[in-house]
């Protein structure tokens, strides 16, 4: 009996040992693949939002709504890359993936409007309505007189970790810790803590962690270094304000559209049955009637003086109306400037295309180009 269970034992023992020899290779295996991340735009440089990108011997993935995709698991090897979005000619490009578990990164993937676009609406004002919690801070924004202001187009575009890190960006403006460990600022050389306000409201008495706050929740931020330069809303009394102040706007629903920038119907699926016709497949394109209600400036970039621009895509019915769940952004610069062209589009009245005579349902991508002409704004 002892010898069958030293063959045993020696075969078991063989086994494991074969076993635990192949785990390395396919250790190695598995870091011998890379990632390729980019981002696909149209030749204005905005995102372009779900475009299918390929790669050969990957499966299809779609950017977001910052135009972006990523693979991961790729083998090294010469491989292609193949953009397409409806209303833009399809676009290959060639990597080469190296060897040893390196990365692409930064891809840029910049596709052509086919000539299927109708002409832009420009979207100019040189006066906004503030309204709701932020009319005050928007005004003052506009105006820029008697503070310092980091607007949300500063904040995103940096990127900051803290928002001790980015007050530090403005003149006269250092960073100190605190004796918790938390950080604070000190303005124009003072010794003491300035006094913080949070959507207008006065933060507790003592020194406030600054970096208790995350940047990405910040709307704006207006900056006030002298004792009795602050808007008279904000100063407690003169002792309160002796060292500054800084008043602080969060992000919520009224600054962030919360809607899907995608339809919810398939318009790739429409058009490829031919119930809904591209604008090179009719006679007469579906256009725009002058009465329809104008887009609205989304006040907090007026305010900030930020243009951009906006594609959108929607079906337009025989009647001359958009259908529901059809809408959706191909490109934009902003989501405000997204919802703004929505609620217009939604309300709007085209002249309906036609087919062989016969007014057609029509697949329609729209440009929409914001300028901000501010009258007086301050430097």
């Amino acid at each position: 009996m002892t010898p069958l269970r030293y063959h045993g034992n020696r075969r078991l023992s063989a086994a494991i040992f074969m076993f635990a020899a192949a785990i390395p290779a396919v250790t190695l295996r598995a870091q011998d693949t890379g990632q390729i991340s980019g981002i696909a735009t149209d030749s204005a440089g905005a995102p372009i939002y779900y475009a299918q990108v390929t790669l050969s011997g990957s499966q299809p993935v779609f950017t977001d709504e910052s135009g972006a995709f990523f693979f991961s698991h790729v083998s090294p090897g010469t491989r292609t890359i193949t953009a397409r979005r409806l209303g833009f000619a399809p676009l290959s490009v060639t990597v080469a993936v190296p060897d040893g578990n390196a990365d692409i990164k930064d891809l840029a993937l910049k596709l052509a409007r086919l000539p299927t676009f109708l002409e832009a609406v420009l979207v100019e004002t040189q006066r906004v309505n503030y309204t709701g919690r932020l009319a005050g801070y928007y005004q003052r924004l506009e105006k820029r007189n008697g503070g310092y202001f980091i607007t949300r187009d500063q904040i995103d575009r940096e990127n900051p970790r803290t928002l001790a890190q980015l007050l530090q960006h403005v003149p006269a403006i250092s960073g100190t810790r605190m004796r918790g460990g938390g950080a604070g600022v000190r303005m124009r050389g003072r010794t003491c803590a300035p006094l913080v306000w949070l959507d207008a409201t006065p933060m507790p008495a003592g020194e406030l962690d600054l970096n208790a706050i995350s940047p990405q929740t910040i709307q704006g931020i207006e900056l006030y270094l002298g004792s009795t330069t602050a808007p008279a809303r904000f100063l407690l009394n003169r002792d309160s304000n002796s060292c500054g102040t800084i008043v602080l706007w969060s992000r919520g629903p009224d600054t962030d559209p919360l809607r899907s920038s995608k339809p919810s119907q398939d318009l790739e699926q429409l058009v490829a049955s031919l119930s809904v016709f591209t604008a090179d497949q009719v006679d007469t394109r579906a256009e725009l009637e002058v009465s329809s209600p104008p887009v609205t400036y989304p006040a907090p970039l007026f305010a900030e003086g930020v243009g951009g621009s906006v594609v959108a895509e929607f079906v337009v019915d025989t009647a001359g109306k958009v259908e529901e769940g059809t809408f959706g952004i191909v490109s934009s610069t902003n989501p405000l400037f997204s919802e703004a062209v929505r609620e217009a589009v939604e309300g709007a009245t085209y002249t309906p295309a036609r087919r062989h005579r016969l007014r057609v349902r029509q697949l329609v991508q729209q440009p929409f180009s914001f300028v901000a002409r501010r009258a007086g704004a301050g430097g």
